[in-house]
């Protein structure tokens, strides 16, 4: 029999084998097994999440254009303060506008715009109000007759354009219809406003209508022939 000596544990102790420790291996194997339906949720996800992403559309290439920093009545002459550069979709660019404010101060609206509208060329007064018009349309100038006439019409309206002559007494009173609907361009309600108005003083508006060359000609020196009057008429009216 072996004898213990006080506090040396005996050799048949100490020759016990120790616990075996599990290998990494098999501890990860045993986790992944454990956890298979979460990771494979998350691995799914995953896969959703990257297909999601390339099918998002590109974020569009942006640039800098000139619109109203306000609302602005029709016929105002256009001032850097009232002018900004915002940044839109290229694709959504209207053609013929500006990437300059300088390029816009100083000219005068042809329609009304709401702030935070792109300013384009058919928005100004001058050759772009023909932007779209059929090819040899050009911009005739009206006076009318009756100057408070001009406070009826605004542009895109259509008008028939009479001329009348004779006073009634010493030559007949006649009246010539000289074009029908004429689309208008543009009106002047203040005397002296804008590049179309009469001279400063005068009390007499004008009116700038899109006209072909043939209406055109009848149209030339009409005011001194007679009297010129403007009949608004319905956009299905216009032949």
């Amino acid at each position: 029999m072996r004898r213990r000596i006080q506090g040396i544990p005996s050799v048949g102790f100490m020759n016990k084998p120790a616990p075996a420790i599990k290998p990494l291996q098999s501890r990860f194997r045993a986790f992944i097994f454990r956890k298979r339906r979460l990771l494979a949720a998350a691995a799914l996800c995953a896969a959703a999440g990257v297909a999601v992403e390339a099918l998002l559309p590109h974020e569009p290439a942006t640039m800098e254009v000139v619109a109203a920093s306000t609302d602005l009545p029709v016929g105002t002459v256009l001032t850097e303060d009232q002018l900004a550069l915002v940044r839109v979709p290229e694709a959504a660019v209207p053609e013929h506008s500006f990437t300059a404010r300088e390029l816009v101060a100083g000219q005068q609206l042809a329609t009304p715009v709401y702030a935070g509208d792109v300013l384009a060329q058919n928005f100004l007064v001058g050759a772009g109000l023909l932007a779209g018009s059929p090819k040899g349309t050009v911009a005739v100038p009206l006076r009318p007759a009756d100057a408070s006439t001009v406070q009826l019409l605004s542009p895109g309206q259509r008008v028939d354009v009479v001329l009348s002559t004779g006073n009634g007494f010493e030559t007949s009173a006649k009246n010539t219809v000289l074009a029908r609907g004429l689309p208008v361009l543009w009106t002047s309600d203040e005397p002296g406003a804008g590049p179309f108005a009469p001279p400063s003083g005068s009390e007499d508006g004008l009116v700038v209508v899109a006209a072909n060359p043939d209406e055109a000609a009848a149209l030339a020196g009409a005011s001194s022939t007679g009297q010129v009057h403007l009949v608004l008429t319905a956009e299905g009216d216009a032949s």
